[in-house]
């Protein structure tokens, strides 16, 4: 029996996190980054590895972005092939939403061709309005993360979008 194991990623899973992503990236589902990116940022990222009678390793990896006191990211959602359909996904979602709850965040956004993955799980699309403060949008517009962007809706980040959905999960506060 194999047994799905959701951990916080380590620095020497960059590796294994960069062939997860590769496949996708060259298929213009999720962006390429540097090595670099995936070092500064290993502290936003889960992992799933295979523990068990099957492939044992790394299967997929998602990542946490905090973009606002209440606003984080779902960034970099990533399953091996081998795996798709089989539970991977879903058990990292909910670790992200775990987390995104941990640290105070009501709101989750994500970037996304997977609209009905997503749906399943609450996520709605968003409308083409932002419904963000003024002063909070400004704030925001100083960001240098790409993400944050996607998340204005901004024109210039439209050409790279491919086509992708923005969608929204509200969090409900946990009893």
């Amino acid at each position: 029996m194999t047994e799905l194991r959701l951990r916080p990623a380590r620095t020497s899973d960059v590796p294994a996190i960069k062939d997860l992503v590769a496949p996708l990236a060259r298929a213009g589902v999720l962006i390429n980054k540097d090595t670099v990116a995936y070092y500064e940022g290993i502290q936003e990222f889960l992992v799933v590895e295979a523990v068990g009678d099957e492939q044992t390793g790394l299967i997929g990896c998602g990542a946490l972005h905090v973009m606002w006191e209440d606003l984080g990211e779902v960034r970099t959602l990533a399953t091996s092939d081998a795996w798709r359909g089989r539970g991977v996904g879903r058990t990292l979602l909910a670790g992200l939403i775990e987390r995104a709850r941990a640290v105070g965040v009501s709101r989750v956004f994500c970037l996304t061709f997977e609209v009905d993955f997503f749906s399943r799980y609450g996520f709605e699309v968003m409308p083409n309005q932002n419904q963000v403060d003024p002063d909070v949008f400004a704030e925001l517009l100083r960001s240098h993360d790409e993400g944050v962007a996607e998340y204005l809706d901004l024109a210039r980040v439209k050409p790279n979008t491919l086509g992708n959905t923005r969608m929204l999960l509200e969090l409900s506060p946990e009893d």
